[in-house]
């Protein structure tokens, strides 16, 4: 080893897939793996408590109805941030309403797939999800005069409350936990609007749209994209 070589062992990052049917679930592990993760496979809620308990995982991919269960999903999520799991969750599932959405964000998902779905659309919200840093996850950012309440997703400017749609405030809390970075446009449509042919297009309408809601400078543009205003 040449001198001041250093030798770095990166753990292998871990995703657990819970989700009862075989014939959705082997294309998405296959896939996984090919990107060379450690995928575990669990058909049922008991089975994924028990698989959690026995290692760490970076990513919790939940289907929402399991096993006639309509909502075990959603419970499994809640059970999950009870206990303190600080990895990212998906939700994957064929139920595609707002409100459903909405209550699995607020359940402390991190994002929402309807099915059926692409592979590469899956694969690149997998990635998306797998660049956020769980250790950031906190209960409330304060970025006077901005505040963003994580659990209950809820949004302050100045102490007056601002009404987000759900993908308005994952946008808005992007920029919170990271008040100092700029990020470019392309980094936003990957993120956000993976699926979407005119996604450039749609991250400067929602950027539009959070200074129309919040403030005119709650999102500053920088050159090559866009970051957090003055606080």
């Amino acid at each position: 080893m040449r001198q001041g070589q250093a030798i770095r062992e990166e753990r292998a990052v871990r995703i657990l897939l819970v989700e009862d049917h075989a014939d959705i679930a082997e294309p998405l592990v296959e896939s996984l793996r090919h990107d060379r993760y450690e995928v575990a496979w669990a058909r049922d809620c008991a089975s994924a408590h028990d698989t959690l308990a026995s290692a760490h995982f970076d990513l919790a991919i939940l289907d929402v109805m399991l096993q006639d269960e309509d909502d075990a999903g959603f419970e499994l999520a809640a059970g999950l941030r009870d206990v303190g799991f600080v990895g990212q969750i998906l939700f994957i599932s064929a139920r595609d309403t707002e409100a459903d959405r909405v209550h699995g964000l607020d359940l402390g998902g991190d994002d929402y797939l309807v099915k059926p779905f692409g592979l590469q659309e899956f694969r690149a919200r997998v990635r998306a999800l797998l660049r956020r840093p769980a250790q950031t996850r906190r209960t409330v950012l304060d970025r006077s005069p901005l505040r963003v309440d994580l659990r209950a997703r809820r949004v302050q400017w100045g102490g007056r409350e601002v009404h987000l749609t759900a993908r308005e405030f994952e946008m808005l809390e992007l920029f919170a936990h990271y008040p100092e970075r700029a990020f470019t446009v392309d980094e936003l449509q990957e993120r956000f609007f993976p699926e979407a042919g005119s996604g450039r297009s749609a991250v400067r309408v929602y950027v539009s749209q959070l200074r129309h809601k919040v403030a005119a400078d709650v999102i500053r543009t920088v050159t090559g994209g866009y970051r957090l205003g003055p606080s």
